[in-house]
């Protein structure tokens, strides 16, 4: 099965091309950034699959994730996965960037306690828990953060993710320590492409998973008045 996986979910741009058959990683390119993201895609899929020496018409599906993160860079991610996939006739799945954050460490040892947490501003948290087996203990929520403390702080696991050093530094006093704290800014596009092999595709169109609404709202003060 051939992968192509798109993450524009938080703070980079980033596209990989899986060959499970060979068990490698063809191609891959990762863009630290902010801002930018729909100037940066479809250039940077291009370079990838010219690398993995691939077609569109090769590829099996597309996995891209799907959130929580920016509501910008989703929709640019999203809408260039269904383009894709409606063009090269392929199926696409969506992979929480929550989960992506996690796939490596349940990866190395599926024993210990994960917790993946995004930095959601405003002194709340994206957070989900998983537990032996990589199963989900807390499905994927917006929480504040001394509740999602409360929650996370069990058990002495590993946490990752944007807000991993938000919680490492305020952890409950009391509590067994996280065993170890990844801060990074997006997840690893690899995991999107490992874990999009793996998925189970689905009738559904591939939807953004938000878990809160847009911080920007029309302000009633400013409409018009009908007549």
């Amino acid at each position: 099965m051939r992968v192509l996986a798109i993450d524009t979910a938080l703070e980079a741009c980033a596209a990989a091309v899986l060959d499970t058959a060979a068990g490698t990683l063809t191609a891959h390119e990762t863009l630290a950034m902010q801002r930018g993201h729909a100037e940066a895609l479809m250039p940077l899929v291009a370079r990838v699959m010219q690398r993995a020496a691939a077609t569109f018409a090769d590829l099996d599906r597309i996995a891209v994730t799907t959130g929580p993160g920016s509501f910008t860079g989703l929709r640019v991610g999203i809408a260039a996965a269904r383009g894709i996939a409606l063009a090269a006739g392929k199926p696409a799945v969506g992979i929480t960037t929550l989960a992506a954050y996690a796939a490596p460490f349940i990866a190395k040892d599926d024993s210990l306690p994960v917790v993946a947490a995004i930095d959601a501003r405003h002194e709340h948290v994206y957070l989900q828990v998983f537990g032996a087996g990589g199963r989900t203990i807390v499905s994927p929520r917006i929480l504040p953060l001394r509740e999602a403390l409360r929650i996370a702080a069990t058990g002495s696991p590993r946490v990752t993710g944007t807000g991993a050093a938000m919680l490492a530094a305020h952890w409950p006093a009391g509590e067994k320590p996280p065993c170890a704290v990844e801060q990074r800014s997006a997840p690893d596009v690899d995991w999107v492409a490992r874990l999009g092999a793996l998925a189970t595709e689905t009738a559904a169109a591939v939807k953004p998973l938000y878990l809160r609404a847009p911080d920007a709202q029309p302000q009633d003060a400013s409409r018009l008045a009908r007549r």
